[in-house]
């Protein structure tokens, strides 16, 4: 051990050079997967924030998840899950059940509705003044209300007592944030439902453990056999037991949309991270391989003067160590500004919603050291890999090429890639994003071990040309390339690695922006929309048809989610998707979904119009049937009367909008899109509703899911961490090779090459290295980009312009850095003087 200490040791000092590169690659690693290690963390003990129930100890509210079970082949049935987007209400009786318990001082019921304000401003929430009562909200001036339209304001609505607002006469303003406290009597009028609640507060009685009288309150509602609104008609293995919450838990009773956000956040990090650590594996090994490549000589030698392989591959682990160490512990340290800035970002890009709590505690940030240690392993294991063969071989033959394994994994990778991208092709949604991620990041790998031989076979492409057309130094450059294809391998894999990775996560996206707005510019009739700030007055449709003149049809559009519950190569999926409620009447004159078979005149409650892939997906057509579940928990069979081509546009799902509206979270009508035949009509529509915006050059937006804002911050964050990671891959591999080439320079010198060759040569090198890394890196991501596309838009990959040219420009500038900055010291005074010792 002494020995391979000493070894390890004097190495690691002669070598200083070769391991910065290294070490800038691990430290950058740390960073990378510590930063994600928090942001996973934090996400995973996020919950929505407790504001209206603070001081309620207790909350029963509905159960907010939706559950379908079902049987994957050969297996035990499994359930999955996912979050609900709207209330899930609780039964009107299970207050008179909660007031019966044990122990429970009071119990106060909370409705919660949308109250205007008489002006085109978003809605507040409306609720009764006693469930003022749960935060607790306090009055600041006035007094309760206590007939019907009297009010109090909460917050900053800029009303004091005496005034009206909404038809309500304001008595009082109290604490907290906007609202309008009305009388239990008006409250339970306004909000419908049958009488149901949003939730229940729950206060014990003094000298009451809140722990005990939560499992009393459990058992109680069990036993009375309640569930919340949505159980009667939900899939089977749906539980619909209505929940008795406490502590954090609490704030899903109030702020329902951060559920769904939370959960999407958390999927997209997990994913994210994971490819992280297979480009990280892939750039350290790598890395590691070459600087040890660039020693083969001395490694040879220590084998010659007798060193045992275990010596040996001892020694070159415990050197690789000396330098893992450091560098993932100076990491782990940036990994917390690295965090801490990108959850301050987060929410600035609307990744993150208001109601969403994201806790930091103390403990969270030990996390950095566990991915430090992953990362000093995944060191150690690179260079007990990149030693092996080495080792075992004889000292006469230590150096040697490529073998057949690498040769055999490579390939079967891009068989696995090529797999993986055929399965995109036949997916959809998420299913298919991440098949299409998947075949790039195999495909990459699978380019990387078979780098020498890809190199080899570019080369035999190339070798002629650059003989012919570059002169001195294309010749130089093209000897230089044949003989030592596995350096060039090595080069080019970074290239490849960036310019896949960057292409696949932003030409997905671009493609489906590019064919959801020529989608959405075909489908919109109508030249006038109609839009608010907050809600509509309700009458206004039918205002506007009857009495607005030079209208010719108008549509009320709501945005909502449902989630499809189905099976997946026999295994349950439950897919939340952003789907359009549309009024039924002149709807041809202001949408054109391209319908293809059946009728959209048809729509209406218990009836939808299908987007024609998600009609072949699941085999329907006009007369069958598909179960949607709602926001609140409702699932509804409902018959299909149309099927439509423009899905991207329009979403998969077209329902009338009561039908939607039955089970929204806001279903105030924000949005109108009109139809005109007299330039009369715009002058007349901005009569009719004061306050509305009226836009004569309206655009279709395609509809968007809860975490699609998160999903864009996400994927920038990734794009720019982990081009950055192989932008300095790129530059560590080419100053790796070209500092280890100073040998070979000197003997170009002394048989009578130019500097200027010399530079040429390296030149001509560096255009090798971009344009087949460029050129792999393209086909690497053209063959998922296309499944992908196929899958989602029917259509070939889009590119855009601006993004082509900055990939190129990007690869040209790193490379030429990478072999120009090492190049000018290699071929300097110091780098002669240092060839002279």
């Amino acid at each position: 051990m002494s020995a391979v200490r000493l070894l390890a040791a004097r190495s690691a000092r002669a070598h200083r050079r070769a391991w910065r590169a290294v070490f800038a690659a691990l430290a950058l690693t740390s960073v990378l997967l510590g930063a994600f290690a928090l942001a996973v963390g934090s996400t995973a003990l996020g919950h929505p924030r407790v504001e209206r129930y603070a001081a309620a100890p207790l909350v029963v509210a509905g159960d907010q998840n939706t559950r379908y079970t079902a049987k994957p082949w050969g297996s035990d049935p499994e359930t999955v899950r996912a979050a609900l987007t709207g209330p899930v209400r609780v039964p009107a009786r299970a207050l008179d059940v909660v007031r019966t318990v044990p122990g429970v001082r009071e119990a106060v019921p909370d409705r919660v509705f949308q109250a205007s304000t008489g002006r085109a401003s978003r809605p507040v929430p409306g609720r009764s003044w006693r469930a003022a009562a749960l935060a607790p909200y306090a009055l600041r001036e006035g007094r309760a209300p206590r007939a019907a339209h009297e009010a109090v304001a909460g917050g900053d609505l800029g009303v004091r007592p005496g005034q009206r607002i909404g038809g309500h006469r304001i008595v009082g303003v109290a604490e907290g944030p906007r609202a309008l406290y009305v009388t239990e009597r008006e409250a339970r009028a306004r909000t419908g439902h049958g009488g149901a609640l949003d939730a229940i507060g729950v206060f014990p009685a003094r000298g009451t453990d809140a722990g005990e009288l939560r499992a009393r309150v459990r058992r109680a509602l069990d036993k009375a056999g309640l569930r919340d609104t949505g159980a009667a008609r939900r899939a089977e293995g749906d539980s619909g037991a209505l929940r008795v919450l406490s502590g954090d838990a609490r704030g899903a009773a109030e702020h329902v949309h951060a559920a769904p956000v939370r959960s999407g956040l958390l999927e997209l990090e997990g994913a994210m991270a994971g490819t992280l650590v297979l480009v990280a594996l892939l750039v350290v090994s790598s890395l590691i391989a070459q600087a040890l490549h660039q020693r083969m000589g001395e490694l040879v030698l220590l084998r010659t003067v007798g060193a045992t392989p275990r010596q040996f591959r001892a020694a070159v682990v415990r050197e690789v160590l000396r330098v893992a160490a450091p560098a993932a512990l100076c990491g782990a340290v940036g990994s917390v500004p690295a965090f801490l800035a990108l959850w301050w970002w987060l929410p600035r890009r609307g990744a993150v919603p208001d109601g969403l709590e994201l806790p930091t505690p103390g403990w969270l940030f030990t996390l950095p050291l566990a991915t430090a240690a992953l990362t000093v392993g995944a060191a150690a294991l690179a260079a007990l890999l990149a030693s092996l063969r080495t080792a075992k071989a004889r000292p006469a033959r230590a150096e040697q090429p490529p073998g057949k394994g690498r040769r055999t994994t490579g390939l079967v990778l891009l068989v696995l890639g090529t797999g993986s991208a055929g399965t995109a092709a036949t997916q959809r949604g998420e299913a298919a994003a991440a098949a299409a991620s998947g075949a790039a990041v195999t495909l990459v790998i699978g380019c990387a071990l078979l780098g020498p031989w890809i190199a080899r076979g570019a080369m035999r492409l190339l070798d002629r040309p650059l003989r012919r057309a570059g002169g001195p130094g294309g010749w130089l450059a093209a000897a230089h390339c044949a003989a030592y294809s596995r350096r060039l391998g090595a080069a080019i894999t970074p290239v490849v690695l960036v310019t896949a990775f960057v292409l696949v996560q932003l030409s997905a996206a671009a493609t489906l922006r590019a064919q959801g707005g020529a989608q959405a510019g075909e489908a919109l009739r109508a030249d006038v929309a109609v839009t608010a700030p907050g809600a509509l007055p309700e009458r206004a449709l039918d205002r506007l048809r009857a009495r607005t003149p030079g209208v010719a049809a108008a549509t009320a559009v709501l945005p909502g989610t449902v989630v499809l519950a189905r099976k997946e190569a026999g295994e349950p999926r439950l897919e939340r998707l952003p789907v359009r409620g549309v009024t039924p009447r002149g709807l041809s004159r202001t949408l054109d979904p391209d319908v293809t078979e059946g009728r959209l005149s048809g729509l209406r409650t218990g009836t939808v119009a299908v987007g024609a892939d998600r009609a072949r997906a699941l085999g329907l057509s006009p007369g069958s049937t598909v179960r949607l579940r709602f926001g609140d928990g409702v699932e509804r069979k409902l018959r299909v009367t149309a099927v439509y081509e423009r899905s991207l546009a329009l979403g998969d799902f077209l329902l009338s909008r009561a039908e939607l509206a039955r089970h929204s979270r806001e279903p105030a009508t924000t949005r109108l899109l009109v139809a005109t035949d007299s330039a009369r009509a715009a002058p007349a529509l901005s009569r009719a509703l004061p306050g509305a915006r009226v836009d004569r050059s309206p655009s279709l937006e395609p509809p968007r899911a809860e975490d699609e804002a998160a999903g864009e911050a996400l994927s920038a964050v990734a794009v720019a961490a982990i081009g950055a990671f192989a932008a300095l891959a790129v530059l560590s591999t080419l100053s790796l090779v070209t500092a280890g080439r100073r040998g070979e320079f000197a003997l170009l010198r002394r048989v009578g090459a130019g500097r200027g060759q010399t530079r040429w040569m390296l030149r001509w090198e560096a255009a090798v290295v971009a344009g087949s890394g460029l050129v792999l890196g393209a086909l690497a991501a053209a063959l998922p980009l296309t499944a992908f596309s196929f899958a989602m838009a029917r259509a070939l990959p889009y590119v855009p312009p601006a993004l082509a040219v900055t990939v190129a420009v990007t690869v040209a500038a790193t490379v030429w850095a990478g072999t120009a900055l090492p190049a000018r010291w290699a071929l300097g005074a110091r780098g002669a003087s240092a060839l002279r010792s």
